[in-house]
């Protein structure tokens, strides 16, 4: 049970107008304090403020306190516990918690406990941000049309989230078109200090902290808020009052110095950093970023660099709260008062940082160092967002693509046939030809970038200016505009480049993710069929934070994530093969040749606008009307049942299997015997592969399912609107087109039943072993599970019957989505894999769990046809085990609710 704070003498306070806030004066604890980085502090506060000696434990503070440079992942590893401010949802991920939480209480009641128990605990934000697609684009009345379908496709699951809002406490919902989570968070939604009132009136100040159930959460950090995304699963724990266990990380410090060139973007220095990062090595481990070139950016800069922390493969890219943080918040329409009480608090507790002042540097692990003035303007692509090539490169690293063998950068087009094009007529009757590197979808999208006025005003200048030189876009380009909030609009109208960017077809389309996850709908199949005739290698061009193969439209097999102005120029270019420097866009009314030099806006023009444009005033009346949502959604009846009452014909929303036959005793551990592998895979499966967001395929195992009830193609909708079902999800696990199964004759969702050596799609292999009572395991390569953190990626593989996955190396937040499902994460041992050990995936597969308990880390021994070979086990804390032992997170917290 939980006992008194131990750490009470520490907590101080100060009075302002008449109000009296408390804190605890961390640096009174220990005289070394101000030399832990500014990340860890508030992983300190958190563990100090929370500490019972039952969840957080007295040692887990001395353990951060003790944080030290020479701490080293793998070797010397420390055990913590946090526990995050708050919990931040989207509805692809949210939908599924909400349905979990449903279904957890429906199975406290069949237990005989109180359902009501089963409510959020930790406060918990959803925005619906994932839902709309961009099925009209081009077009005045796009955004209209586009709304109107993903509320025809989805009312069913924004009924079911708006109950949510109704039957749990402590969950505030943000309505469909009010824009993507993560800007909505950073605008709105952050609190950088949070208030809590105490029983004597006085207040208690800490530091804002999150968890989300997307990888991006990482974008927060950009305003010193710590956050990071977890498993859908973890953050339902999260939701009901439990901590994190995680490990105490290393921390690098990437010092900034110098200036950005005039003439690059944000995009181009988050794209450097990413590359950088990946190799240096940083997955687990904490960024945090120093020097006087940081006071040089943004908070808005800064977001986008901390937003693709898991591109660059760290758990955070924090930036400690300076001046320019309570500047933004000022910007944004957070109070003066607010404003204020945050400054003294950061002051009182060593917490503001000014980067300038050497002597605040904290010590760090390891540190590498960039100066701005190197960024030159750049892309990444053209399958992952860590390949970052140079624009001026790129006419000659494409050609190089084209080439290469199959791989990462290698599309493998033998020389005869790269100059293969194809042809095809327009509605405006001409003919069109399409050849290797012709741009087919070009978005301006994710709030990687949307977030940033500095590039969309940019993008906006760039339109103006190629506007008014006579430029234009080819027709069958589907291009397209989604801000990330309403304030975009806002500014973008306001600075007058709307138009110029409509007159290019940058329609504004809709309010969300978007082309960013796979929802950027279907490209004219004119040009589907001149593609897939000619096998033409044709390009999307984003500004997104992820390319990865078969995510943005499976007819683009070559993405490339860009700033939005350069968006903008590659498809005035047409192409990706153009050289900039040499080759011009196009030419003007006079028939003069137009550079893509001659329309480049500069940063101080961009400035100049931005000032005068992006004002407070916005966000307070963008901001104050949010929670109604639009006249669709305000009409949505629900009721006020604290159960849910499900339907047995939704195909959206349906009572999961999870708990079905659970009991209140704790189940056998058992050893995992005659095995068969499901799936043989290689290095980098991501979470897209496992897991796919987007469309459900004509000829799917999902497809079947949904046509049998009477559910035409057209509605079909994507897997990720339909999380909420798990016939849906586990038809669609591993479902992507662009899957490298080893057991398979071809890339694609099949798989081999080795007994009957017959061929199936993954799901029908996956229901024969089912009936046959076989256990099913995965062998797979190098990182497995990178990319967005999903739950169904673990959910999936569990209703399949995977009972363990033996992996070269994970990614952090998969891993623990599997330990939350109570699937067992195996690692094979250093210089050992499936290759050197010759697996080949056809072999019976044995796996030994010792009688006498599990350790983390322990050594688990696997044998596969008279082949015997040790691995790690991946459960990295004790409360991995515990967890596991329940057969899942969920199980353990039904169980902990029943006492």
């Amino acid at each position: 049970m939980s006992g008194p704070n131990p750490f009470a003498q520490f907590e101080k306070s100060f009075t302002q107008a008449g109000e009296v806030y408390k804190y605890f004066d961390l640096a009174s604890i220990d005289g070394k304090y101000d030399q832990l980085p500014y990340s860890i502090r508030v992983l300190l506060e958190s563990a100090v403020r929370n500490c019972d000696n039952f969840q957080v434990l007295e040692k887990d503070v001395q353990s951060i306190l003790g944080w030290t440079p020479a701490l080293k992942q793998g070797s010397n590893d420390v055990e913590v516990s946090f526990k995050p401010a708050r919990v931040i949802l989207q509805d692809f991920t949210g939908v599924p918690a909400v349905v979990d939480f449903a279904a957890m209480r429906d199975a406290v009641l069949d237990l005989g406990g109180n359902p009501e128990k089963i409510n959020p605990i930790c406060p918990a934000d959803l925005v619906i941000d994932h839902s709309v697609q961009v099925d009209y684009a081009r077009a005045p009345d796009a955004l209209t049309k586009n709304q109107t379908l993903e509320f025809e496709r989805n009312k069913e699951r924004f009924t079911f989230l708006k109950w949510g809002a109704k039957a749990f406490n402590n969950m505030l919902i943000v309505p469909p078109g009010s824009g993507i989570v993560h800007q909505v968070n950073l605008e709105y939604l952050a609190r950088v200090v949070f208030e809590k009132e105490n029983a004597d009136g006085s207040k208690i100040l800490y530091p804002d902290s999150v968890v989300g159930t997307d990888s991006h959460t990482t974008m927060i950090n950009g305003l010193g808020v710590l956050g990071w995304g977890v498993g859908g699963i973890e953050a339902e724990a999260v939701m009901l009052g439990q901590s994190i266990s995680m490990l105490l990380p290393e921390v690098i410090g990437y010092k900034l110095v110098g200036k950005l060139s005039p003439l690059v973007t944000s995009t181009d220095l988050v794209l450097t950093i990413t590359k950088n990062l990946r190799q240096l090595g940083v997955v687990g481990k904490f960024v945090e970023f120093y020097g006087p070139g940081v006071a040089e950016l943004s908070i808005a800069d800064r977001a986008t660099i901390s937003n693709m922390g898991p591109e660059y493969g760290a758990t955070v890219g924090y930036f400690p709260i300076d001046e320019n943080t309570l500047n933004y918040m000022k910007q944004t329409n957070r109070s003066e008062k607010k404003i204020e009480v945050i400054r003294q608090y950061l002051k009182a507790t060593q917490q503001l940082r000014n980067y300038s002042d050497e002597s605040q540097d904290p010590k760090f692990t390891q540190t590498l160092t960039l100066d701005l003035s190197t960024v030159v303007s750049s892309v990444s692509g053209p399958k992952r967002p860590h390949d970052r090539v140079s624009v001026s490169d790129m006419h000659t690293d494409f050609k190089s693509c084209l080439s290469n063998p199959v791989g990462f950068k290698g599309f493998a087009i033998k020389p005869e046939a790269q100059a293969d094009f194809g042809e095809f007529q327009w509605d405006d009757g001409k003919t069109y030809k399409l050849q290797h590197g012709s741009v087919v979808l070009a978005s301006i999208t994710s709030c990687t970038n949307t977030s940033n006025p500095s590039v969309m005003l940019g993008a906006g200048l760039l339109a103006k200016k190629a506007v008014e030189k006579g430029l234009s876009i080819l027709p069958y380009i589907k291009t397209s505009l989604s801000p990330g909030s309403g304030v975009v609009t806002y500014y973008l109208k306001e600075s007058g480049v709307i138009p110029f960017l409509e007159k290019l077809g940058f329609d504004i389309v809709g309010y969300g993710c978007m082309t960013c996850i796979g929802n950027s709908g279907p490209l004219d199949e004119n040009v589907v069929n001149t593609i897939e005739k000619n096998n033409l290698v044709c390009a999307g061009v984003l500004s997104g934070n992820r390319n990865f193969e078969g995510r943005i439209h499976p007819n683009t097999r070559a993405n490339y994530l860009a700033s939005p102005p350069l968006v903008i120029a590659y498809a005035i270019a047409g192409r990706v093969d153009i050289d900039f420097e040499k080759e011009p866009l196009g030419v003007d009314v006079k028939g003069k040749p137009v550079f893509l030099r001659d329309i480049w806006p500069t940063r101080s023009e961009i400035q100049e606008v931005e000032n005068k444009h992006v004002i407070p005033a916005m966000f307070q009346e963008v901001y104050s009307k949010i929670e109604l949502g639009s006249p669709d959604w305000q009409t949505l009846q629900v009721s006020d049942g604290k159960l849910f009452s499900w339907s047995g014909d939704s195909t959206y929303i349906k009572r999961p299997p999870f708990f079905e036959g659970m009991t209140r005793e704790l189940p056998k551990l058992q050893s995992i015997q005659k095995a068969r592998c499901l799936l043989f895979l290689g290095d980098s499966v991501t979470t897209d592969h496992i897991s796919p967001a987007g469309s459900i395929a004509r000829n799917s195992p999902a497809a079947r399912f949904l046509a049998e009830r009477n559910i035409t193609a057209r509605d079909f909708n994507s897997y990720g609107s339909r999380r909420g079902n798990d016939d849906i999800m586990s038809r669609g696990t591993f479902a992507n087109i662009r899957l490298v199964n080893k057991l398979a004759s071809k890339t694609g969702p099949r798989t081999l039943h080795i007994p009957s050596q017959e061929e199936l799609d993954i799901f029908d292999a996956a229901q024969r072993y089912r009936e046959d009572g076989t256990p099913l395991v995965l062998v797979v390569g190098k990182e497995y599970g990178s990319g967005s953190s999903r739950d169904w990626a673990a959910k999936g593989p569990f209703l399949l019957g995977v009972k363990a996955v033996v992996a070269e190396s994970y990614e952090r937040i998969h891993r623990s989505n599997l330990v939350g499902m109570g699937i067992i994460p195996l690692q094979f041992l250093p210089g050992q894999n499936a290759e050197t050990l010759k697996l080949n995936g056809r072999e019976v597969y044995n796996i030994s769990l010792p009688e006498s308990g599990l350790k983390p880390g322990q050594k688990i021994q696997v044998e596969a046809d008279g082949t015997v070979f040790e691995t790690i086990l991946r459960f990295d804390t004790e409360v991995d085990i515990t967890y596991y032992k329940n057969g899942g997170i969920l199980n353990y917290m039904i169980r902990k609710m029943l006492n």
